[in-house]
C-alpha cells in the first residue's frame, strides 16, 4: 500500500528532511513525544493487526498509540520514504533472564555509520544512538550506552548499576517474523501486555508509566511518584498520557481492571 509521508510528518509535527544524523535524532524524538506506547487494543482484544495500512489509520489518522511493532513499523516506513537506508531486526528483552526475543527495533546506516532506532520501547530512547561501543549517551536525562560482543549489541541503562534492556544480532527480519511475535506478545497469558492495562511517554527529564492501576512518574533526578488510579479517574489518567479512546472503550476498560 502507499505510506502517507505527509500524513505522518504533520502528526509529529515534522517537516521533511534529507537523511542525515540530525534528521534522524530529530525524527526519532518527534515521534517518541507524539505517539504514545500503549497497548489497550491488545487489552480489549480488538487489534486489528500489524499490517502498515492498519497502523497508520490508528497511529495516524486516529491518533492513538501502539506497541513495538506498530511503532517500529510505521518509523521505518518513514524513513524509508525520506530516503534514509533502515534494517528492520528484534531484539531479546532482558537477556539474562532471558526474556524472550520479540522486540522490534531498527538499524540505520547513514553514510558509513550504523545507529540504533528504538520508538517503541516505551520507557526507552528518545534520540537515536550511534552503535559505537561502550559510549555512554544522554536520553532524556538518563544514561544509556551499548556494549559490542561480535555481531551482537546489548542496550543498557544506568539505575543503580548498568542494567540490559535488551540485545540484538545482525539478522534483518521480515513481516512475517513481526506476525509471529505480536501473536505470542497480545495473546500469551505471560506476556506483560495481554492483562494489564500499559500506557507509556517519555520526554526529558520524565518518565511516565501507567501499568496496571498505577501511574508512575519518575524523574531523571530520580524522585519517583506513584498513585493508584481509581475507576473514576482513568479516562483523565489517559488523556494525560495522550491516549483518548471512546466512551464504549472506556467502559470495557474499566471491567477489565
Amino acid at each position: 500500500m502507499n505510506f502517507d509521508l505527509d500524513a505522518y510528518l504533520t502528526r509529529i509535527g515534522h517537516a521533511r528532511v534529507a537523511p542525515s544524523p540530525e534528521a534522524l535524532e530529530s525524527l526519532h524524538e518527534a515521534h517518541v513525544r507524539s505517539i504514545p506506547f500503549e497497548n489497550l487494543d491488545v487489552l480489549m482484544g480488538t487489534h486489528a493487526g500489524i499490517g502498515l495500512d492498519v497502523i497508520q489509520d490508528k497511529l495516524v489518522r486516529r491518533q492513538r498509540g501502539g506497541y513495538c511493532y506498530e511503532h517500529g513499523l510505521l518509523f521505518a516506513a518513514a524513513l524509508e520514504a525520506l530516503g534514509f537506508s533502515v534494517e528492520r531486526r528484534m531484539a531479546r528483552v532482558q537477556p539474562d533472564r532471558p526474556g524472550p526475543a520479540t522486540h522490534m527495533m531498527l538499524v540505520v546506516r547513514i553514510g558509513d555509520e550504523e545507529f540504533l532506532a528504538d520508538v517503541g520501547f516505551g520507557w526507552g530512547l528518545l534520540r537515536a544512538m550511534p552503535l559505537r561501543d561502550q559510549e555512554i549517551v544522554d536520553q532524556a536525562g538518563w544514561k544509556y550506552r551499548l556494549l559490542q560482543n561480535g555481531p551482537w549489541w546489548r542496550l543498557q541503562r544506568f539505575e543503580r548499576d548498568w542494567t540490559t534492556l535488551h540485545q540484538f544480532g545482525p539478522e534483518v527480519r521480515y513481516q512475517v517474523d513481526y506476525e509471529v511475535g505480536h501473536h505470542y506478545v497480545s495473546t500469551h497469558p505471560k506476556s506483560p501486555f495481554w492483562g494489564q492495562i500499559v500506557v507509556m511517554r517519555l520526554e526529558p527529564g520524565l518518565s511516565k508509566r501507567f501499568v496496571g492501576n498505577e501511574l508512575i512518574l519518575e524523574y531523571s533526578d530520580g524522585r519517583i511518584e506513584k498513585s493508584i488510579i481509581t475507576p473514576d479517574h482513568l479516562d483523565e489518567t489517559l488523556r494525560s498520557l495522550d491516549v483518548v479512546v471512546t466512551p464504549n472503550e472506556l467502559a470495557k476498560l474499566d471491567t477489565m481492571r
